[in-house]
């Protein structure tokens, strides 16, 4: 019996010795080429909508790789949008559907708390291949449903570069 012990823990050794193994990752990541065309993409459907906007494009981190502002765009939409991006890249969910969730009384409602949080319309995860590649948002739209069409339109525009 205390030997098949010994055959169980070095079949458990070598079972941890061999998922222990790989020490670095990949993931893939947007260009920067990549994330300028879905952010002009994204503001020049505002654009023609009639809506001046800002647009943040952000990595996988949350951290920003396009930052545009429309011409007549309010201040606030630059630093909006980089929350509604960071906050889809940081939580993989869009902005729409986290405003939702996190409304009072709902069991995510305290996430409403954290710094850059921004649980409103218009923040929208970029995926391709199974992978998160970041995140896509746009502020200054009449509303989150159009903030969030303009998003998915930039998106729309770099999906066949991001297909892998």
């Amino acid at each position: 019996m205390s030997r098949a012990f010994m055959v169980l823990g070095a079949l458990s050794v070598l079972a941890a010795a061999s998922q222990g193994q790989q020490g670095v990752f990949q993931t893939p990541s947007l260009t920067p080429e990549t994330a300028l065309a879905a952010a002009r993409a994204a503001l020049e459907t505002c654009r023609r909508q009639g809506y001046q906007v800002g647009v943040a494009v952000v990595d996988r981190a949350g951290l920003a790789q396009v930052v545009l502002r429309d011409r007549f765009a309010g201040a606030h939409t630059i630093e909006v949008a980089m929350n509604k991006a960071w906050t889809a890249a940081s939580f993989r969910t869009p902005t729409t559907e986290l405003a939702t969730e996190t409304q009072p009384g709902r069991p995510m409602s305290g996430l409403r708390n954290l710094p850059r949080f921004m649980a409103a319309g218009g923040g929208v995860v970029i995926e391709a291949g199974g992978s998160v590649l970041g995140a896509i948002a746009v502020s200054g739209a009449p509303g989150g449903d159009a903030d969030d069409a303009c998003a998915r339109a930039g998106i729309k525009a770099i999906a066949e570069a991001i297909e892998f």
